[in-house]
């Protein structure tokens, strides 16, 4: 029987905005909520929709990406014909590196000719949501559409970075626009329709629209199958996408598991492509009802698990106690006499006494030839709405997030919070501060 849908994960980009992050490794392999990568909750939306068979183009710094995928996602079975392929740019056709989305899918289209599908569904590596694309398959085939978007609504100021739609009022394509300086909002709305890099295309469609003209799909290949009459609709992501959930309800007194047609977080997608925007959706997960539940039984976020020991803290005396409120603290790491508050803290990171983290993300330990490199925060330090990458050590007594021009002097960036006149600083990997 002929599976009807292949995945295509985008996962080339260079990721200017997150830069330094993106220095040393591709987007999609920027660590996430400590445990994870950002590819990690695409691939999860695959293998939790039954979707496995799936392709990642790779091209920019590719290598810990690589390691990645070899390490934490050889799962599938070849014997039953499962798979998550990377594909690094190869230059299969002609002699340039991918150019965009759209060529990036031209120069693979063996895979494509070679696969037995009806439906072609492109994904993005670099977003933090959780979607059931089985949903999108009913309705892409309901409609017999060319082409489905997912989609969502938006503010005008922010949607000026994506992709923005108009529909008729069944919800079928309209127009396209990528990027636009004015974005026009829906009818009767102050709200933009964008969308959110989930495309699901019928095979034969999307390979007779690919021509060497066709280098992205926002700015030339969907205006293109628009123009041409082709039928592109919507999938309204925020009411439609549906994500069974397990919630805990008290009856006479005790607690008791129900299932739940939908998740809480089943509306909820972050693109995390600039430094404040990773900062603030790592900081989703650790409230107490976070915006983003990383603790989904029913949808389970997979990942390459790290060998650590149980996380630790240590020391208890009237001014010296280790601990952490509203926080994730992972494995392999010691809060030594060091106070921790509504942050991330990634595998191998030891906090010195007296230490105080606030607010801000640690991507943890590096990995060197089997021994690891542990990122220390010194004994004293005060640290606050910062994101620092592996492998750091951050020495005594150092401030950091309190004096802007300060840390500039140290070399390190820095970004404005937004609506607020604090900001967010950012240490790369392998700094000695």
């Amino acid at each position: 029987m002929q599976d009807p849908i292949i995945a295509v994960v985008m996962a080339g980009g260079m990721g200017g905005r997150l830069r330094p992050l993106t220095d040393v490794r591709a987007k999609p392999a920027v660590p996430f909520g400590g445990a994870y990568r950002i590819i990690d909750f695409t691939l999860s939306n695959c293998i939790n929709s039954g979707i496995r068979r799936i392709f990642v183009l790779t091209q920019y710094k590719s290598h810990s990406l690589s390691n990645h995928l070899k390490a934490g996602w050889n799962f599938l079975s070849r014997r039953l014909g499962q798979f998550i392929d990377e594909v690094p740019a190869q230059m299969q056709i002609g002699s340039g590196w991918y150019r965009g989305t759209a060529d990036a899918i031209r120069q693979n289209l063996s895979l494509l000719h070679d696969s037995s599908c009806d439906k072609v569904l492109v994904l993005a590596g670099d977003h933090i949501y959780k979607m059931d694309y089985r949903h999108m398959l009913s309705w892409h085939m309901e409609h017999g559409a060319a082409l489905t978007i997912s989609v969502l609504r938006m503010a005008p100021e922010s949607a000026r970075i994506f992709g923005v739609l108009e529909v008729d009022d069944q919800g079928r394509v309209t127009s396209f626009e990528e990027k636009p300086a004015q974005p026009k909002t829906l009818p009767g709305s102050d709200d933009c329709l964008i969308s959110m890099g989930v495309y699901l295309f019928d095979r034969e469609r999307l390979i007779a629209n690919l021509d060497d003209t066709a280098v992205d799909f926002g700015k030339d290949l969907i205006p293109r199958m628009i123009a041409r009459g082709e039928p592109v609709w919507a999938f309204d992501f925020q009411t439609r996408n549906v994500i069974p959930e397990y919630e805990y309800v008290t009856v006479d007194g005790m607690r008791h598991r129900t299932l739940v047609n939908n998740a809480s977080d089943a509306a909820y997608w972050r693109d995390v492509g600039t430094l404040e925007a990773f900062w603030a959706a790592n900081l989703d997960l650790v409230a107490t009802r976070p915006r983003f539940n990383l603790y989904g039984e029913k949808w389970p976020i997979f990942n390459n698990p790290g060998h650590f020991p149980p996380a630790k803290f240590v020391h208890e005396s009237a001014d010296r106690v280790g601990h952490a409120v509203n926080s994730i603290v992972c494995d392999g790491v010691i809060v030594s006499g060091a106070r921790v508050s509504r942050s991330v803290l990634a595998s191998g990171i030891y906090v010195h006494s007296y230490a105080t983290i606030d607010t801000s993300v640690l991507l943890g330990g590096a990995m060197d030839g089997g021994i690891l490199q542990e990122t220390a925060i010194g004994r004293g330090c005060r640290i606050r709405n910062a994101i620092i990458d592996r492998n750091v050590e951050i020495r005594a007594d150092t401030v950091l997030g309190y004096d802007r021009a300060q840390d500039e002097r140290r070399g390190l960036t820095t970004v404005p919070l937004s609506g607020s006149d604090d900001y967010i600083v950012v240490v790369p990997k392998n700094a000695i501060i």
